[in-house]
């Protein structure tokens, strides 16, 4: 085990120790920002969404923002604007909140269309446009947002290009009775200033370097070979299911297999095995491939769902 690798898998048993009942959720904040992508979270209020973005923020040497969104925000409460300096006579560029490393997307779906195309630009292209002028984003970026699938008044569906931009779309569910019995130890003790705190941060550096360490693990031909009939079957489920046939509108781009093979490596490499296995891809493909097929309103109507049809697709893709 290397060193980095034993930081990594510290940062998570920290996390894990403060985010009580979502370890899927940690792992899979911790595989997208060494996959080098931006994770969407949808849950229920209370399940620690913000805490997780600010738990791993406080163990990076990095720079965190939240953007609450709300419906009259505007693209330049995110990118930041061009500010005329009277003194001078000339406009000087004030820098918006995207400006960090890790930045908090909290309830992303109540941002009008004008405002998701400029985070749409910042999240594909890693940079923003203000003016006629290209600004640059940090190396490490990660844009975590979060989506309340509770309340539909005020929001906004996400367009599928943006969507597709996320590496991850991952969803959380109550904790159970065990784990509720330790959200209350936690916080009592935080508010008696008993609460475990971390032993070391990271820098910047040392997560490109985890980031390239992960990304040189090694996938064979068969598995590569599998990722792509996965994705594959995303735009002909009839093929692999006929209950399926005709359920959806618009499979996987192949910017899903790019983000497949990320997403494994990286989780191969957390778990300490220098190559892909099955397991790892299985473990993360409903993450992956969930936000990336478009029902047709026929299976919207019926009640199918994306999860259905990734079940359907593992059950039918023969293993390598």
């Amino acid at each position: 085990m290397t060193e980095i690798l034993n930081k990594m898998m510290q940062l998570q048993d920290y996390m894990n120790s403060k985010i009580i009942g979502q370890e899927d959720l940690v792992s899979k904040m911790i595989i997208a920002l060494l996959a080098d992508g931006h994770a969407l979270v949808e849950g229920a209020p209370g399940l620690a969404k913000t805490k997780a973005v600010k738990t791993l923020a406080s163990m990076i040497k990095a720079d965190y923002n939240r953007i609450q969104f709300t419906p009259d925000l505007l693209p330049s409460d995110i990118t930041g604007s061009d500010i005329y300096l009277s003194q001078t006579g000339e406009f000087s560029f004030r820098k918006g909140p995207i400006f960090a490393n890790l930045v908090l997307a909290d309830e992303i779906n109540r941002a009008p269309a004008k405002v998701q195309s400029a985070l749409l630009e910042a999240m594909a292209e890693r940079q923003i446009s203000v003016g006629g002028k290209r600004y640059d984003l940090p190396k490490v970026f990660m844009v975590m947002a979060t989506q309340n699938p509770i309340e539909n008044e005020g929001t906004y569906n996400l367009p599928e290009a943006q969507l597709d931009r996320f590496l991850m779309y991952i969803k959380i569910d109550y904790p159970d009775a065990e784990a509720e019995k330790k959200i209350l130890r936690l916080v009592r003790n935080e508010v008696k200033g008993e609460e475990k705190k971390p032993q070391f941060t990271l820098s910047t550096d040392e997560i490109l370097q985890a980031r390239k360490e992960a990304l040189n693990v090694h996938i064979s031909e068969a598995m590569e070979e599998y990722l792509v009939q996965l994705v594959l079957a995303t735009r002909n489920i009839g093929n692999i299911d006929a209950a399926f046939k005709g359920v959806v509108a618009f499979g996987a781009s192949p910017r899903a297999t790019i983000a497949l093979e990320r997403c494994a490596k990286v989780h191969a490499w957390l778990k300490g095995n220098n190559f892909v296995t099955p397991e790892d891809v299985q473990d993360i493909v409903y993450d992956v491939l969930r936000h990336r097929i478009i029902l047709s309103f026929e299976a919207q109507a019926e009640g199918v769902t994306s999860d259905k049809v990734v079940a359907a697709i593992i059950k039918g893709v023969a293993l390598p």
